[in-house]
């Protein structure tokens, strides 16, 4: 009797359970919404919690799979969200009604994960005050004030090109290198030494955040996917060396030029400045834990970003000579104006160039999703789609601007598509590699420079080619959240 009692027991939990794990998966069927097919447990993310698809292919296949929804309702586990592909929703979303979307949708753990708490993910109480006092740091006119830096550190790039003349190198770490430098002399004012140290410490924390080993991958599926699981276990996933690290150098940073009245008007100097007028920061406490934390996605984003489309960028042109020696011409052209010297306005006069990396950009967004969340009930105009509060929202710039409907051949690399006429024959919200409205990208301005400085200094005296490692195919690693190739990016370099 008692094993029968246990097993109709058992019977009841596994039922209670399985309904449980579905009890929202009529959540876009009721609404009108298409979408994948979800399962208990997994949702329609099950390639994604295997590691089958990076995030960016995931959202292309679902994309392509309902080519005409304007959008589309996948399940996160049991948790649904929303898949915008509509133009007009997504300027709804980004732009227009913004206030009903100022939040991401990446959950947050100050506990475990204290440099998290940064400008991209803040939520709005503290993003909109702080969004605002650090917008004076990437004006045109600071960018013109730090460009001589960008300049010395293109020039030990230059140095480090002569030494890998003739060999087939994976330039996706090159970049990274000349990228690092750039941001440690720019936001913390310090010599990074990447290029000329293989052990810089600055490079050696660079891959530490991008690493793709068991504990980082799991670290980050636990803290997306399951946060009250991520809350209990976080402490063991976490890479405490480098929080640490980070803690540590700006607080070292900060006493360091208080003690030696140092002002750079640089990024911390800034930070420095809202953290000693407290009674203008509204609701911020700007800790040294903050701190550290809108250094530290200064530091991801700077690197990272530009160093991955610097390195897309090269190997398209090594897989496109015509377009290679184009873009060379027009350097070439410029620079002999002042002698082989690069200057701000050269650069800004480099139409071609603008052109090629925006159509890198455009093939190879660095993150390939935008994340929305909603802050209030919200009913997407022209439709009865409604949605409640906390609900989340994808937008797949990577699907989008690998779209034939919006550019012709997507896998074809071609920067005429950024011709003026090209560009208003498409809609507007179709090139998203920054993101649009209030919570764009921030350091859009100085991304875009810093790229196009480090791509003249490598074209001004070398050139591009690919060699016998290069994956033609550019696989996409299935374990990264940003766009990155599984098998680097190797090209040959030669004067």
């Amino acid at each position: 009797m008692e094993i029968v009692e246990l097993l109709i027991g058992l019977v009841a939990l596994s039922i209670g359970l399985y309904y449980y794990l579905i009890r929202n998966f009529n959540y876009w069927e009721s609404r009108n919404v298409v979408g994948p097919k979800p399962i208990p447990f997994f949702g329609t993310i099950k390639d994604l919690m295997f590691s089958k698809y990076s995030i960016a292919v995931y959202l292309k296949k679902v994309y392509e799979e309902f080519p005409n929804a304007p959008m589309i309702g996948i399940y996160t586990r049991s948790e649904p969200v929303l898949v915008l592909n509509d133009m007009n929703q997504i300027k709804n979303v980004l732009i227009k009604d913004f206030k009903s979307f100022v939040d991401r949708s990446m959950k947050m753990n100050e506990k475990h994960l204290p440099l998290n708490a940064h400008l991209f993910n803040l939520e709005a109480k503290r993003w909109r005050p702080l969004r605002t006092k650090l917008t004076p740091v990437f004006t045109s006119g600071k960018l013109r004030e730090m460009f001589h830096l960008l300049i010395e550190c293109a020039n030990q790039l230059d140095d480090y090109l002569n030494r890998v003349e003739g060999m087939s190198v994976d330039v996706r770490d090159i970049t990274a290198k000349f990228a690092t430098d750039v941001i440690g002399v720019c936001a913390f004012g310090l010599q990074a030494n990447s290029l000329a140290d293989e052990d810089s410490i600055f490079r050696k924390m660079g891959k530490r955040i991008f690493k793709t080993d068991l504990k980082n991958i799991l670290r980050f599926q636990i803290h997306a996917i399951s946060p009250r699981l991520f809350d209990l276990i976080g402490y063991f996933l976490v890479d405490h060396g480098l929080n640490q690290f980070f803690l540590d150098l700006t607080r070292d940073t900060v006493e360091y030029r208080k003690k030696n009245n140092i002002n750079r008007h640089d990024f911390i100097d800034l930070l420095m400045a809202i953290k000693d007028q407290p009674n203008k920061n509204g609701d911020i406490e700007l800790t040294d834990s903050l701190m550290a934390a809108q250094l530290f996605v200064f530091f991801i984003a700077g690197f990272e970003t530009s160093s991955s489309t610097m390195s897309n960028c090269l190997f398209e042109l090594a897989l496109n000579h015509e377009i290679r020696d184009k873009l060379k011409e027009e350097i070439n052209e410029e620079l002999s104006k002042t002698g082989g010297v690069i200057t701000y306005e050269g650069i800004k006069k480099m139409d071609y160039l603008d052109k090629t990396v925006n159509e890198t950009l455009r093939k190879y967004p660095p993150v390939p999703v935008i994340m929305r969340k909603s802050t209030t009930p919200y009913t997407f105009p022209e439709t009865k789609v409604s949605i409640a509060t906390g609900t989340r929202i994808w937008i797949p710039i990577f699907a989008i601007q690998r779209d034939p409907k919006y550019f012709p051949n997507p896998d074809v690399f071609d920067p005429e598509r950024f011709n003026q006429e090209a560009i208003e024959s498409r809609p507007h919200m179709t090139f998203l590699s920054f993101g649009d409205g209030p919570r764009n990208c921030i350091g859009a301005r100085f991304g875009r420079m810093q790229t196009k400085v480090g791509l003249v200094k490598i074209l001004q005296n070398h050139t591009v080619d690919v060699c016998e490692k290069t994956d033609k195919n550019y696989e996409i690693h299935p374990n990264g959240f940003l766009l990155t190739p599984k098998n680097g990016v190797y090209v040959k370099i030669m004067k």
